[in-house]
């Protein structure tokens, strides 16, 4: 699945971090450990350090408002696949731990990244500071055991987005 695309947005990248996946990780980057009998893994992230993550799904939000547009996510998937290995980001460090599941996009020029985050944030799990170093938002990342549960607060927050910018004032 290739993106390519120039246009701005903001995504949502879907993944899996599943109890088994660990084996395609190097040792000196991944532990696997039990806690409350769930599988937690220690992922070394960048400037955060070691953080624990629990088996199960994960939403990340970003911008690709920049240069490029939306063949950020194209990047973030070779990250994810090994065929890149550039670290710039927290994401960075988590992708090639995952399995990609689904992106869901909203074309915009708007900033909506923060606003997306916070709102899936209102019924999913944070990864403290994840992914907003850039801003005040908890983070960028957020975790839930129920893939469908997920899916629908990632596409609420991007369809309520949208509604929003779609509402912004003229300035006229």
């Amino acid at each position: 699945m290739r993106f390519q695309s120039n246009d701005p947005g903001i995504y949502t990248l879907i993944l899996h971090l599943d109890e088994r996946h660990g084996t395609r990780m190097h040792e000196t980057q991944m532990h696997g450990v039990r806690m409350n009998g769930i599988r937690m893994h220690e992922i070394r992230i960048g400037s955060l350090g070691v953080l624990e993550f629990a088996a199960g799904f994960y939403a990340y939000t970003g911008s690709a408002r920049g240069p490029g547009g939306l063949s950020r996510v194209d990047r973030h998937i070779q990250v994810l696949e090994g065929k890149k290995n550039t670290r710039r980001w927290h994401i960075d460090y988590l992708l090639p731990n995952t399995l990609f599941q689904e992106v869901v996009i909203t074309r915009t020029a708007h900033d909506l990244e923060c606003r997306i985050a916070r709102s899936i944030g209102e019924t999913m799990q944070a990864v403290p500071k994840f992914g907003c170093s850039d801003c005040d938002c908890e983070s960028h990342l957020h975790y839930s055991s129920d893939l469908p549960r997920l899916l629908e607060s990632v596409r609420r927050a991007h369809s309520l987005a949208q509604s929003d910018a779609l509402q912004f004032p003229s300035g006229h």
